[in-house]
């Protein structure tokens, strides 16, 4: 997920385009709903008289506080501000990250695991405003220095113990039956499953997932096959609804192969350039769903 090579200015004038766009759009509405209230009260109070003439009515900030009368979020700031002023932009591309901000604009706010803390990652605690949006990191002092500049975002160091050269032995590992139960992670005897995250990622049920980290690219690096099953393991654990599961760099080997595996060909939803978005619903609604539809 982390890139500290600089990207296209291009890319990087999209982004605060498209955030700008997105604070008119809660100017506007919230301009809308403002006016929507102030004609009713006008209304049911005066129903016997006239309208008042718009210059003599009583302007917003005397109102009663409501949310239409807010400054923009924090977070939303907070992101304008960092892109703003800084010359490294997110790895995925424009249209990829628009996959996962269109199931965000349906869904927000609510609970987005995130597998990786990058330069992306104030832009998806600002489309999940209100929502809760937690980073799993492996590299320790890469939290540091991130928290040291976006203190807000919440994150958690974890630790991988497989790589990138182990990915053929551990896709077999996967296709056993006890990678096939669905489970919590905590308690899964799949090898697969991830079992050090803090208490609360596993008690929590994520209604989007992105893995976008560990390091997977090059033969000792840890690889993201553990986080790509676990996420899948997490999504079909939940209660109830469904999961929608992202996962970045698909032009590779092991994230190609573990995502179709895992997460289910049948499960997905689209594709644009390096990212893959599956959809995935809760088995323990249905006993006897099979792994894979």
């Amino acid at each position: 997920m982390k890139s500290k090579t600089p990207f296209s200015i291009n890319l990087k004038l999209i982004l605060l385009c498209f955030f700008f766009l997105l604070l008119l759009i809660f100017i506007t509405r919230s301009s809308f709903s403002s006016s929507q209230q102030s004609i009713s009260e006008t209304y049911l109070s005066n129903s016997t008289s006239p309208i008042q003439d718009p210059k003599s009515t009583t302007p917003c900030p005397s109102l009663p506080l409501t949310q239409t009368c807010t400054k923009t979020p924090p977070s939303l700031a907070n992101a304008l501000i960092h892109y703003a002023t800084t010359n490294i932009t997110p790895q995925q591309t424009f249209k990829e990250i628009s996959v996962s901000a269109r199931i965000l604009a349906k869904k927000s706010p609510c609970n987005f695991l995130v597998f990786g803390l990058g330069h992306d990652s104030l832009m998806w605690t600002s489309l999940n405003h209100g929502g809760r949006t937690v980073f799993l990191e492996e590299d320790k002092s890469w939290i540091e220095e991130i928290q040291q500049r976006l203190p807000t975002l919440e994150s958690y160091h974890v630790v991988y113990d497989t790589k990138v050269h182990q990915a053929d032995q551990l896709i077999q590992i996967g296709m056993g039956e006890d990678c096939k139960v669905v489970s919590d992670p905590r308690f899964s005897k799949c090898q697969l499953s991830l079992k050090g995250f803090p208490n609360e990622v596993y008690d929590m049920e994520w209604d989007l997932i992105m893995v976008d980290a560990p390091t997977g690219y090059h033969d000792d690096a840890p690889g993201r096959m553990s986080a790509i099953y676990t996420a899948g393991l997490m999504a079909r654990n939940r209660e109830e609804g469904e999961t929608d599961v992202f996962v970045h760099d698909v032009d590779r080997v092991v994230e190609d192969k573990f995502s179709k595996t895992f997460l289910c060909e049948g499960y997905l939803s689209e594709q644009e350039g390096r990212i893959r978005h599956f959809t995935i619903p809760s088995h323990r609604t249905r006993l006897g769903r099979p792994f894979c539809p």
